[in-house]
């Protein structure tokens, strides 16, 4: 017979996946607002909602805030050519299918990357949890070699190898320097306001400037122009990446677009882009709670505040997180449907109200030195069309710190 107290606790998690899905449908539409913050709000409001929801059921709801967002942050990036720091180069070929009145397509492709990611990402994080640990040291030695052959390829395999590299080096010492003087930003949401300005300056502005002036073209769906073996194979690598990215430390959702980008490649192949990358998007939330519970490491700001909580089992959080994914994935699919309603504006105004938008943002959420960063950015962001390069070794910004963090330099 099941007590009066169990009964409180399953209702205490039903309650708090619920409020998760909500909470992560609007940070995912909202540009320029992650899981991450939705997760420190929730932490703050946590005396309020512990006493509803009990902290097992607080910790459902942030998880569940951070796998609904996973499925509708690539709506912004879309249709509005806004990233944030899980969608940073999938805005590119995204925003492409926009243009081309393919929108829809564009979204639908990533809701199924990040649904068939599921089928892969929930027996990873188990094998995960069971084999991994005692091979951890040797795993953290490794990453500063794996991002400087990823990046090696990128340049080496360039058209432009000699701009590639540039590329590469001055956007790197430009995240090196927003990382390093971080602490000079207005962290109004959250610690992770400078990524805003940094990727949005690299890869929002420049597309927003440069796009076409027109009307925003008729959006139609008329299927998704994928074979499905393609769609499980990219949606496995995808997920493999968002294994390496939320195992391992140091590693972002970014991280795993330049390297998904090494094997697909966002221009030569911009649907199977989409899929692999919302699928790391995705799986490496089911990977960061694994190492929470195996390595006791935070993978992000939404673990770091789940960490401080009583917590339920692993799998009644992955049970949580899986039914937020069948919400988050038909949120998703209903709010693509009405991409439609775009084509009555006109595409001047939508850029240049979206390109202010960013700024407001940058400047309420990291302060002057958000604009800072975000005026470099967008001169660094601007160089690779026209030197006939492309933009993926603008992730430099991410990846030189990242690399610098591996090999123990001082303040990273």
């Amino acid at each position: 017979m099941v007590s009066r107290s169990d009964r409180e606790d399953m209702l205490g998690l039903v309650a708090g996946t619920l409020l998760g899905v909500v909470l992560g449908a609007l940070s995912g539409l909202a540009p320029g607002i992650h899981a991450n913050t939705l997760a420190s709000a929730l932490l703050a409001a946590g005396a309020g909602l512990g006493s509803l929801l009990g902290e097992e059921g607080l910790a459902a709801a942030m998880f569940a805030a951070l796998i609904t967002h996973s499925f509708l942050d690539n709506i912004p990036a879309t249709f509005l050519g806004v990233p944030d720091p899980d969608t940073a180069l999938a805005v590119l070929p995204a925003h492409a299918l926009c243009l081309e009145g393919r929108g829809e397509e564009a979204v639908r492709c990533s809701a199924i990357g990040s649904a068939l990611s599921l089928c892969f990402a929930v027996p990873f994080s188990v094998a995960c949890v069971l084999l991994l640990p005692p091979l951890q040291p040797a795993l953290d030695w490794g990453i500063g070699i794996l991002l400087v052959a990823v990046a090696g390829y990128l340049v080496l395999s360039s058209d432009s190898p000699g701009w590639a590299f540039g590329t590469f080096a001055v956007s790197g010492a430009l995240g090196l320097f927003a990382l390093r003087y971080g602490f000079l930003a207005w962290h109004t949401l959250g610690g992770d306001a400078v990524f805003l300005p940094l990727l949005s300056g690299l890869f929002g502005l420049p597309v927003l400037l440069s796009a076409s002036h027109g009307p925003v073209p008729d959006q139609h769906f008329s299927g998704i122009s994928i074979p499905s073996g393609v769609l499980a194979r990219h949606s496995f690598l995808g997920t493999l990446a968002g294994l390496l990215v939320g195992w391992l430390p140091g590693l972002s959702n970014a991280t795993a677009n330049g390297l998904l980008d090494a094997v697909v490649g966002y221009d030569r192949d911009r649907r199977g882009f989409i899929v692999a990358t919302s699928a790391a998007n995705t799986a490496n939330a089911f990977i960061g709670l694994a190492a929470l519970f195996a390595l006791g490491r935070t993978r992000n700001g939404v673990m770091a505040a789940i960490s401080g909580l009583e917590l339920p089992a692993m799998p009644v959080l992955m049970a949580a997180g899986l039914a937020a994914a069948v919400g988050g994935f038909l949120l998703t699919v209903r709010c693509a449907r009405s991409a439609r309603h775009l084509a009555r504006l006109d595409g001047r105004r939508l850029n240049l109200a979206v390109a202010a938008l960013l700024v407001l943002l940058c400047l309420l959420l990291s302060g002057p030195f958000g604009l800072l960063v975000l005026c470099l950015a967008t001169l660094v962001g601007s160089v690779p069309p026209l030197v006939n390069t492309r933009r993926v070794h603008a992730m430099g910004a991410i990846m030189l710190p990242v690399m610098a963090w591996a090999f123990g330099f001082a303040g990273f």
